[in-house]
């Protein structure tokens, strides 16, 4: 199992880094060692202090494809849930000012909370799903999937022509705007379409 994540999949999100609106995916892997699931806690690592969370839209892969026609791409995936993407903001802010790699900063251990998926067909219309992160009771993001600048199909069919996708391969699809530190004893609480499905605490 390997984890996709697109980055800058949402306009605000991008502008709030500063960060140009790009014309293709922009793609990083995370191990499968990055997965943190089960609502299990996540630990703060000694090596940053400044760890943002990201809340995602994730798709599991549910059969191998490669370069995969974007008219097929849907039959690709089959079931839907959420993702934190941990990001060592302070690693990877020294690291792009030296034109160096994200990993470091985005693909450590536990940097990718997983929830349990649900079947596609259980959400309805999957361009119009509603999500959110709520931290100590407070919103801090909240995004639809209709404000995502690549579709689902256009990423698996933008992926696929590089890096096969296998069964069980996880794909992060973006980020709205409202990204932000998260601090020790935090509570975090992920909905997507009304479903809670992340609910865990920062250690």
């Amino acid at each position: 199992m390997k984890i996709i994540a697109i980055g800058r999949n949402y306009a605000a999100h991008a502008k709030e880094l500063n960060n140009p609106i790009p014309g293709n995916p922009v793609i990083f892997l995370k191990p499968d060692t990055a997965a943190l699931k089960d609502n299990k806690p996540f630990y703060l690592p000694e090596f940053s202090n400044d760890i943002h969370y990201e809340v995602e839209v994730v798709l599991k892969i549910c059969k191998e494809g490669k370069h995969i026609a974007e008219k097929f791409a849907s039959k690709y995936f089959d079931e839907i849930g959420l993702g934190i993407d941990f990001t060592a903001r302070d690693i990877q802010a020294d690291h792009k000012s030296k034109g160096l790699p994200w990993e470091l900063a985005k693909a450590f251990d536990n940097s990718a909370a997983i929830s349990n998926f649900l079947p596609k067909e259980q959400l309805g219309d999957l361009t119009q799903l509603d999500f959110k992160l709520e931290i100590n009771g407070n919103l801090r993001q909240k995004g639809n999937t209709s404000n995502m600048l690549f579709s689902y199909e256009q990423i698996i069919a933008f992926v696929s022509q590089y890096i096969t996708l296998k069964k069980g391969d996880l794909l992060f699809t973006g980020t709205p705007e409202g990204v932000g530190q998260v601090q020790q004893n935090d509570k975090l609480i992920g909905t997507l379409a009304g479903n809670e499905l992340l609910n865990f605490e920062i250690k």
